[in-house]
């Protein structure tokens, strides 16, 4: 949970910058950016941005700490990516 409300708190934080430096009608910019910044993030954890040989080598030795520990960090990126690209999202078709 707090990391949803730390994705909020960095959303409203670049709506505010966005505001300042380039305006209304670009509000989404920075938030997306973020947005997708996290989102990538998660990708890159989650291992889902390599072959099916290696995500079967990463499987046979890793162990179920460490796959716990992956999926987790790849949940919260996740997570604090989400809000971001939602707001960046309704932002760009009100302003559009």
């Amino acid at each position: 949970m707090k990391f949803l409300l730390f994705g909020i708190l960095l959303s409203v934080i670049g709506v505010l910058i966005s505001l300042v430096t380039l305006g209304i009608d670009r509000a989404y910019l920075i938030t997306g950016g973020i947005g997708i910044f996290f989102i990538g993030i998660s990708m890159l954890f989650s291992g889902s941005m390599v072959s099916g040989d290696q995500i079967r080598a990463n499987f046979a030795t890793e162990s179920v700490e460490d796959r716990r520990e992956r999926t987790s960090t790849t949940f919260r990126t996740g997570l604090i990516g989400l809000p971001n690209i939602i707001l960046a999202f309704l932002l760009y078709y009100l302003m559009n």
